[in-house]
């Protein structure tokens, strides 16, 4: 249904994946940008681990799913990455195997 809407709307070069966002798509890796629209406790070694050298990983990071950093992670060798704190945000949190364990109700406030 997704792919059926896009191609109407004139994208043909577009794939969809469902799945664990937290664990990225490796089978198209590496890739030089990766952007991430949710908040998570950490910086998923997955999504790191996809980035081709000299690419970006831009997220939300934060110790609790409603106040965050924004990161910019780029990856300088193979082995290594730089990170950049590019200041104060709130974004919803990241839910997944490398995100944050479950939803809680907004009302609900013993881990926000």
């Amino acid at each position: 249904m997704v792919l059926s809407r896009l191609r109407t709307l004139g994208y043909a070069n577009v794939l969809v994946h469902l799945g664990n966002g937290t664990l990225g798509w490796p089978e198209h890796a590496p890739y030089d940008g990766i952007v991430v629209m949710a908040g998570g406790p950490a910086v998923p070694t997955a999504l790191q681990d996809q980035l081709a050298v000299g690419g970006r990983l831009v997220l939300p990071v934060g110790a609790r799913p409603t106040r965050q950093t924004l990161v910019r992670v780029r990856r300088t060798s193979d082995t290594t990455y730089a990170q950049e704190d590019l200041g104060a945000v709130c974004f919803v949190p990241l839910i997944g195997t490398q995100g944050w364990p479950k939803a809680q109700p907004l009302g609900e406030t013993s881990a926000w």
